[in-house]
């Protein structure tokens, strides 16, 4: 579900249990990222699907990226494994006006 920067944040907000992902690279989640968001790369295929499958698929997913499209389809693979609480950043942390690290 794709969610603007306040719907996001309200949301990620309201649902306790809850995982932050980061699907940018190394190299730009060591630049700004948010806190507490585990880093899988999208850009890394193998690694990626990997890292899904060892997730719980009945915990919420809040997903971003430098500008909302691979986060976007970072949602679309995880909808087709099975997992149904996905919430893309829409703008994604370029626009991100919350506490980053």
């Amino acid at each position: 579900m794709d969610l603007s920067q306040e719907e996001w944040t309200s949301k990620l907000n309201e649902i306790k249990d809850n995982i932050i992902l980061d699907v940018r690279t190394f190299e730009e989640s060591n630049q700004k990222r948010i806190p507490n968001s585990k880093l899988l790369d999208i850009a890394s295929p193998s690694d990626f699907i990997k890292g899904l499958n060892a997730l719980d698929k009945n915990k919420s997913y809040f997903i971003y990226c430098r500008s909302g499209n691979r986060s976007s389809q970072a949602c679309s693979v995880m909808s087709s494994m099975g997992f149904d609480k996905t919430y893309n950043l829409v703008g994604g942390i370029i626009e991100w006006k919350g506490e980053t690290e």
